[in-house]
């Protein structure tokens, strides 16, 4: 067993535990724990079956298996960045709209 396999079974074996602490501390929704849980668990599957992914590692001409993970793990940071800066966004008109209509209330009981 490679030394980045270990890593990364140790990852995902961390990753579990943060999950079920948020979750005992019900900071995550069951939705979430069950999400975080099996991103946790493909991690370890990925750690310790790498030759799994040979057939699309040979499709698409990576040379190992860590290349398909880094090209994957872009893709996944790229989309929640996205998604990321569209909720600031919706986040951000919302607050706009909360502080214009508190604006336009005037001064009426203030000093």
């Amino acid at each position: 067993m490679e030394p980045i396999q270990i890593i990364g079974i140790l990852f995902g074996m961390f990753l579990i535990y943060l999950t079920f602490l948020y979750n005992k501390r019900e900071e995550f929704t069951r939705n979430e724990q069950l999400f975080w849980s099996f991103l946790a668990l493909g991690i370890i599957f990925v750690a310790l079956f790498p030759n799994v992914f040979d057939p699309i590692i040979h499709r698409f001409a990576f040379a190992r298996t860590l290349d398909l993970v880094v090209v994957l793990g872009f893709i996944v940071v790229i989309s929640i960045s996205f998604y990321t800066y569209f909720q600031m966004r919706k986040t951000q008109k919302k607050l706009e709209e909360v502080v214009r209509k508190i604006a336009l209330k005037g001064d009426d009981g203030r000093k």
